[in-house]
């Protein structure tokens, strides 16, 4: 918005006071597979925090660095650490919380500490004939302004594809191929 400085100025000069909001930019994906496996299987494998190195790209240097005795079942309120590393081997803290959890059906991750400026992530679990639907929503910010928009544009969001793609391959090789 542009509110004038001072109206007898403005008539000579237009000379405007700039008053910046600052607007984050958020990114939004979603993935969604199908699996052939019974719901109660799909969700203890995926409600499992320590299951999500077996599903992460090996670059990535990915490791829970919980407790695992604190972390073996998922409830609303639940802080898991991480280690990983996002490109050049760089290795960050990520500190996430599980801010949702409806048995069987989905369960949010939400960054605490980490490489975004937020990262809101919610699991969503059906059952269809055959097996079960996931569904991941992933709505994340970029720090840094116009430098993290233009990183996201650059890699990130590329990156975030990749770690998807490779997740999607790594579950068939784990629960098979859903016919359809």
């Amino acid at each position: 918005m542009v509110f004038p400085v001072k109206k007898h100025l403005q008539k000579q000069f237009w000379i405007s006071e700039c008053i910046f909001i600052r607007a984050m930019k958020s990114y939004h994906l979603f993935f969604s597979q199908r699996l052939p496996i019974p719901l109660p299987e799909a969700w203890d494998f995926f409600s499992s925090p320590m299951n999500l190195a077996r599903i992460t790209p090996k670059e990535m240097a990915f490791q829970v660095t919980s407790d695992p005795k604190h972390i073996e079942k998922m409830y609303p309120g639940m802080i898991i650490t991480y280690k990983v590393s996002p490109m050049l081997g760089i290795k960050l803290n990520w500190m996430t919380e599980i801010t949702q959890v409806a048995h069987e059906k989905y369960f949010i991750d939400e960054q605490r500490f980490g490489p975004y400026q937020f990262w809101h992530h919610q699991h969503h679990f059906r059952e269809i004939p055959g097996g079960v639907e996931m569904n991941d929503i992933l709505t994340y910010g970029m720090p840094m302004g116009i430098l993290g928009r233009m990183a996201n544009h650059l890699f990130v969001a590329e990156k975030l594809q990749h770690i998807f793609e490779y997740r999607k391959k790594k579950i068939i090789q784990l629960f098979g191929d859903y016919a359809t």
